[in-house]
Parts: structure tokens; sequence; C-alpha cells
């Protein structure tokens, strides 16, 4: 039998992929401290789209992605945002092969602590 004639089949991704992929990769951006914790929205309190600090949309195969982070005392904002943008959604099209409509960036602190720790 000829191998070649198979139909290759159907490949899933789940949800919470795109979600780890987003999410560790923020992490690893040079200026961001942590992901912060969302509320879930009211309509979206059983579907698997989002964790801690990334919320996900799914539509006609584009990933749409809000991403909630704190940043490290003294970072460029506008910078290391534009780079979560960038970095997110490359690793997104590169890993699942899904085009990103778009990544939005919400600052939600800066984490002074961490300077106050080094002082003590």
């Amino acid at each position: 039998m000829d191998n070649n004639l198979r139909t290759p089949g159907k490949t899933t991704i789940s949800p919470e992929v795109i979600l780890t992929i987003a999410r560790l990769t923020t992490l690893e951006i040079e200026g961001v401290s942590r992901l912060c914790q969302i509320r879930p929205r009211v309509n979206e309190l059983f579907k698997r789209t989002q964790c801690e600090g990334v919320h996900l949309e799914i539509e006609d195969d584009r990933v749409y992605a809000d991403i909630y982070v704190v940043l490290k005392n003294g970072v460029n904002v506008r910078e290391v945002s534009r780079n979560i943008q960038n970095t997110v959604s490359q690793a997104i099209l590169k890993m699942v092969g899904m085009n990103v409509g778009r990544i939005n960036i919400h600052i939600e602190d800066i984490d002074f602590l961490n300077e106050e720790n080094k002082e003590a």
C-alpha cells in the first residue's frame, strides 16, 4: 500500500496551548516582572480562553490577545510593550501557524518592591 495516498489527518490545537505560549513568551521579555490576575468576564467564566494575565479570543483562525503585566522599575514602557507584542505574535505564528490579529498590552503596575528589597 502506498503511504502517499493517505490523508494526513487533522490537527487541533487547544486554546490552552496558545495561552501557554503567550504567557511563557511574555514572562521571558526583558522588563516584565510578572503577569497580573485578571477578573474573568461573566460570559466567559467557563471558557478556556484565559489564564493568569492573558485573555484570548480566536475568530476566523486569528488570535486576539489581551496581556496584563507588571513591569520592572526603570524600564521604557513603550519599548517593553512593543517587544511583548512582536515576540508573542511571532511565537504564536511560528509554533502553531495561526495569524495574530491584535495583541493589547495592559500595564497594570510597576514593580517597585524589588528595588526596596535590594536596599534592605
